[in-house]
């Protein structure tokens, strides 16, 4: 499963991670939120040792989406050494995201 992210947690798991971190700005009353949701998870299970697979509430967590301009959900942000690098508004196949994270492994 993915980690829940806080605003409280953020920086510790998601900016200071030594692997590449992949956050899934998410909210529960979003239908396409949902669809991501497996999507997500069939990550973690393939790429979870080489990576961090987290998502952010952005109803109740709204200061890192706020940062980083999360103006639609879904939006997923790919992290690496604290840096956004990859950035997917929407929802895309999952090789789409397997694809931009592999490119930073």
């Amino acid at each position: 499963m993915a980690i829940e992210v806080t605003d409280a947690t953020f920086d510790e798991v998601v900016l200071q991670s030594g692997k590449p971190v992949i956050v899934d700005f998410w909210a529960a009353w979003c239908g396409p939120c949902r669809m991501l949701h497996p999507i997500i998870d069939e990550i973690e299970k393939e790429l979870g040792d080489k990576v961090v697979v987290a998502k952010v509430d952005v109803d109740s967590n709204q200061e890192y989406a706020a940062k980083y301009g999360v103006r639609n959900i879904p939006t997923v942000l790919i992290f690496k050494g604290g840096e956004i690098a990859e950035k997917q508004v929407g929802v895309a196949p999952k090789n789409v995201y397997l694809d931009k994270l592999n490119a930073l492994l």
